[in-house]
């Protein structure tokens, strides 16, 4: 088993996958995402390019009193010396050397058609940029690592200078020698015997840098690693220019969790899933919920087989402990599930129903039913709630009731559309009476519904609309079709999805609300 010392885990997500189309860091942004990456317990964090970039700039010199990072070193990113100067003397090499960071990754043309036609240079002289500039800052005190850009392509194109690259800048005091996949079209295979060939010729430390074009990101560095590589690098969240980088907690999940390698400090891991929404949240990207290890969907399990085997035995339908990463097992009630899958859910939602056969045949039988009829639970998991507490104790929770409501939306030409509500209901021993205005009908109706139920529970104040989706689900039908509506609530703690359905948007967006004002009445014990 490696030591963490041994393997360096290096994120780039602040400057390579800040990178991707429509993610946008600021300082503040990037020095809350280096907090969450030390946390995860990585040994190297890339932060940007100083003095080509001002924001980058600035990150180092407020990293130097802000940051007080327990595992991880900076690491400040840059290119070579231009042709024909010394890097004494120029000016990027100098923002480099004065940003504070302990370690220096230096970007290196290691393609010949890259040196000539880019960087406009001789291949002698696109040497003697890498050697000047690791040599000086070396000199200055810093580590070096090296960033071998365009090399597996360079390679197949003149293996001999590519790895006339690499020997050069060893030499001259590069600790590792990162080859870059930059267009990311690579498969393992071919990484494997490229990484064998470098170790076995050049004898440089090895590090690996893949961008996932081919869907490849995540093998190619594992094969690298397989193949001799000890530097892996990576961006949380795969993000990334194009497609992405190799996901940084699936590299790291991979190489513990299936080879048995310690790559982070003992007990890290388990904050991966955490950490991963915590970034995402930062990036205002929502994480894919079927990514690898932390996604919300990795041990989620639909079928009504698996549910049965997973009851026997959680492992025999996963391929290990979620709470390994940080996550959690789910179980999604569907058309799909089976008396298994309504036990274990129920078992999931502090219901024991597993001496009661006849309860679960009911609530499998009613919950086909309603999913024949339009709605969906696996989404849904507070109207699911409800519907279990109204079988198990024999009746729904109710805080209300509705006596009537109606929705009127007024235009004039020229004038934008205004909504109105009606909501009459009893609520606390009161008849209310409440209007509502709002964007839209469904938007009027959430006003004038919330605001009739706070007079008689305060609590639904903290209750806010978050997330709101509909389904049209039989198309054909055209504007007479069946409409699914999903709300996501929240009372800025917690936050639960529930669903209607109904002959209009309007009347499917009703039983929603309800649900979802019900569900939070009970979650909050009232």
């Amino acid at each position: 088993m490696n030591r963490p010392e041994d393997f360096h885990v290096y994120d780039t997500t602040l400057r390579d996958g800040a990178q991707q189309e429509g993610l946008n860091l600021s300082v503040a942004d990037k020095l809350a995402i280096a907090r969450e990456l030390d946390t995860l317990g990585v040994g190297f964090i890339e932060g940007g390019w100083p003095g080509a970039n001002p924001k980058d700039t600035e990150f180092f010199a407020r990293a130097r009193t802000e940051l007080d990072l327990k595992h991880a070193r900076l690491a400040a990113f840059g290119a070579t010396r231009r042709a024909g100067s010394k890097a004494a003397d120029d000016p990027l090499v100098a923002a480099l050397r004065d940003s504070g960071a302990s370690v220096v990754t230096l970007v290196a043309k290691s393609h010949d058609r890259h040196v000539e036609l880019a960087l406009r240079t001789t291949l002698e002289e696109n040497l003697a940029m890498i050697r000047d500039t690791v040599t000086h800052l070396r000199e200055e005190g810093q580590t070096v690592f090296l960033d071998a850009e365009h090399f597996f392509d360079g390679y197949r194109a003149n293996r001999a200078y590519a790895l006339e690259v690499l020997r050069t800048a060893y030499d001259a005091g590069a600790e590792v020698i990162a080859l870059c996949d930059t267009n990311g079209g690579m498969l393992p295979g071919w990484v494997g015997d490229v990484v064998d060939d470098v170790k076995q010729t050049t004898g440089v430390r090895v590090g690996i840098h893949c961008h996932n074009d081919t869907g490849c990101a995540v093998a190619n560095t594992l094969a690298a690693v397989e193949a001799g590589a000890t530097h892996v690098q990576g961006t949380i969240n795969g993000y990334g220019e194009r497609t992405g980088n190799a996901d940084l907690v699936a590299v790291v999940a991979n190489l513990e969790l299936k080879l048995d390698r310690r790559v982070l400090p003992a007990g890290m891991l388990a904050e991966a899933t955490r950490i991963a929404h915590a970034v995402a949240e930062v990036t205002n990207f929502p994480p894919a919920s079927r990514q690898p290890y932390v996604g919300t969907s990795a041990f989620t399990h639909k079928a009504g087989l698996h549910a049965s085997a997973i009851k026997v035995d959680p492992n025999l339908y996963q391929h290990l402990d979620p709470e390994l990463v940080g996550n959690d097992m789910r179980l999604l009630v569907s058309d799909m599930a089976g008396r298994a899958s309504i036990e274990l859910k129920g078992r999931e939602l502090g219901f024991d129903l597993s001496q009661d056969r006849e309860l679960v045949t009911r609530v499998t039988a009613r919950v086909k039913e309603l999913e024949q009829r339009g709605h969906t639970f696996e989404a849904a998991d507070a109207s699911f709630e409800l519907l279990l507490v109204e079988e198990v104790e024999g009746a729904r929770p109710s805080y209300f009731d509705v006596e009537s409501w109606r929705v009127i939306t007024e235009t004039r030409p020229g004038d934008e559309a205004v909504s109105e509500a009606t909501v009459k209901l009893h609520a606390g021993g009161d008849r209310i009476v409440v209007t509502g205005e709002g964007n839209g009908p469904v938007n009027a109706l959430d006003h004038a519904l919330r605001t009739a139920i706070s007079q008689a529970y305060p609590e639904v104040a903290k209750f806010e609309l978050i997330d709101y989706k509909v389904r049209i689900l039989d198309q054909g039908h055209g504007t007479d079709a069946i409409t699914r509506v999903l709300i996501e609530t929240t009372d800025g703690a917690t936050s639960w999805v529930t669903v209607g359905v109904g002959h209009n948007v309007i009347e499917a967006s009703w039983g929603a609300l309800v649900d979802g004002l019900t569900f939070g009445l009970r979650r909050a014990r009232v």
